[in-house]
C-alpha cells in the first residue's frame, strides 16, 4: 500500500482491456471472492483505478488488513 492505496503490477498489456481483467483476476484471486463481486468503478483507461469489492461486511476489515500487512 502508498499513500492508502493498493499498487498491483501487472504484466498485461493495456490493450483491449487486457490489463484491466488482469487486475480484476488477481484481485478476486488474492480477496477470495468471485470476480464477479469486483467492479471498476472508476479508471478504466487510467493507471489509477478503483475498484468495489461486493463481500460481506465482516470480511472486509481482514481484507484490508492482509494487504496492510503485505505492505510492511
Amino acid at each position: 500500500m502508498r499513500a492508502g492505496r493498493l499498487q498491483v503490477r501487472v504484466s498485461a498489456a493495456p490493450v483491449d482491456g487486457e490489463a484491466n481483467e488482469r487486475l480484476m483476476r488477481i484481485l478476486a484471486r488474492e480477496l477470495a471472492v468471485p470476480v464477479a463481486s469486483l467492479v471498476l468503478t472508476r479508471g478504466l483507461t487510467s493507471r489509477d483505478k478503483d475498484v468495489l469489492v461486493r463481500a460481506a461486511a465482516a470480511r472486509h476489515a481482514g481484507l484490508i488488513s492482509r494487504f496492510e500487512t503485505r505492505a510492511d
